[in-house]
């Protein structure tokens, strides 16, 4: 029987697009899932110690419980002992034959970060954490800080204190401490986790292994060197609101450890302005893609930011008109001082205020910024002039005179920095600095 003809095969006409250059693809977002393999611990939890005697066997003991209670894989508790002096070592390392599970190393120096960065450098397993020694957070957020972890979903988890569903008993003096503290990083580095300080933290194996050896602290900075760094290279941090409880006994020193945080925060900022960093290189090295745009580019973010840098500049600049003024003059201690934080206000705001990372269009850049300088300096050495005018002012007057101009010069420097100096960059050169 003859069959009707068929109909003529048409082949479908590929798509055009315009001319243009190739549309931008991105690495996945997650990493594989992570699975048991038999011999090696799923996860190592990493137990800094110094001179911790007292409470030690009854945290690990606790800790031990949990764990065997709770995980349905392989575990490693690590204590990572610091330069104990007292029987920390001895007490570590008896726990250790009885329970079983329990690894302990002894470093001859003192450093909580030195101690958290050589116990995760050595561990075999792919889920690296830590807690603090009073076991402060309950410990019942352990499964839901590992978890994302185990499922490739993130690269990092924290605890916070600070989000919202956390329940936390300590005194005001902390609180206000911790939230100043994490207000300062969002207004300098533009982070978005919520909470740096939380003893409670736990990071992929081979996230760890890209980002520790950037990091130089030692000591308590060690969680926010980490953590700033895990954002700008793009990885994704979880937060898990936890319970936590102030242990009263903290021999932790407030103003020495304040004033590390500070001095760290400034050598990770010049290290990234200065592209120290090769964040480009750990992203791709991860196969993660570029950072989300957020709201860091609007112009509520850019305040914030351009504001937490203008106060730096202008504290600055007031002491170095203060320190030059009786070596050169007014006007020479003002056009010096305008000039020094005016070329560390650019590079800050290029960076921070609106995320523009590498050495491309650069030089640009400055030479817009000390023209910016130049509207500057024509205010504050007017003001000088006017209140030199007929009259030998006194110190006081030549202050209030600069800082007024400068406040004016401050907002000038946004304008033209939004519409002028930055405003005319590709977005592709922009770097997603987090608000």
């Amino acid at each position: 029987m003859n069959q009707p003809p068929s109909p003529p095969t048409v082949q479908p006409t590929p798509p055009t697009r315009a001319a243009g250059p190739a549309p931008r693809t991105f690495a996945p977002t997650t990493a594989a899932p992570i699975l048991p393999a038999a011999g090696i611990p799923v996860v190592d939890v990493v137990i800094p110690v110094h001179n911790e005697q007292a409470g030690l066997e009854a945290s690990l003991r606790r800790l031990h419980a949990h764990l065997a209670a709770t995980l349905p894989f392989g575990y490693r508790i690590t204590v990572a002992d610091n330069a104990s002096t007292d029987d920390t070592v001895a007490i570590a390392e008896r726990v250790a034959r009885d329970l079983g599970c329990i690894a302990v190393v002894h470093l001859e120096e003192k450093g909580r970060g030195r101690a958290l960065r050589a116990a995760w450098a050595a561990s075999d397993a792919p889920v690296l954490a830590y807690m603090d020694v009073d076991l402060s957070t309950d410990l019942a957020a352990f499964g839901p800080l590992i978890a994302p972890l185990l499922s490739g979903h993130s690269d990092v988890a924290i605890g916070t204190r600070l989000g919202r569903g956390a329940r936390v008993v300590r005194g005001p003096k902390r609180e206000f401490i911790s939230r100043g503290y994490n207000l300062v990083l969002h207004g300098s580095l533009g982070t978005r986790f919520s909470d740096a300080q939380c003893g409670f933290k736990a990071i992929r194996k081979d996230v760890a292994d890209q980002l520790l050896p950037h990091t130089r602290d030692n000591s308590w900075f060690f969680d926010t060197e980490l953590l700033v760094l895990a954002e700008q290279c793009g990885l994704r941090v979880a937060e898990i609101p936890v319970d936590w409880t102030d242990d009263p006994s903290s021999s932790v020193a407030l103003a020495r450890t304040a004033a590390d945080d500070l001095a760290g925060i400034w050598r990770i900022g010049r290290s990234l302005v200065a592209g120290r960093i090769p964040v480009e290189g750990i992203r791709r090295e991860l196969g993660r893609s570029e950072p989300a745009r957020t709201r860091s580019n609007t112009l509520f973010g850019q305040l914030v930011r351009f504001g937490a840098i203008g106060v730096v500049s202008t504290l600055a600049y007031l002491a170095l008109f203060l320190l030059l003024r009786h070596l050169t003059g007014a006007q020479a201690a003002n056009f010096s001082a305008l000039l020094l934080t005016a070329i560390g206000n650019t590079a800050a705001n290029r960076l921070f205020t609106f995320g523009i990372r590498g050495s491309q269009g650069i030089v640009t850049h400055h030479f817009q910024g000390l023209l910016v300088f130049g509207i500057g300096l024509a205010l504050t050495s007017g003001a000088l002039v006017l209140v030199h005018h007929g009259a030998s002012p006194g110190s006081t007057l030549e202050v209030i005179a600069v800082v007024l101009a400068n406040l004016l010069a401050t907002l000038v420097r946004f304008v033209l920095f939004r519409h002028w100096v930055f405003g005319s960059t590709s977005p592709i050169q922009k770097s997603e600095v987090q608000a």
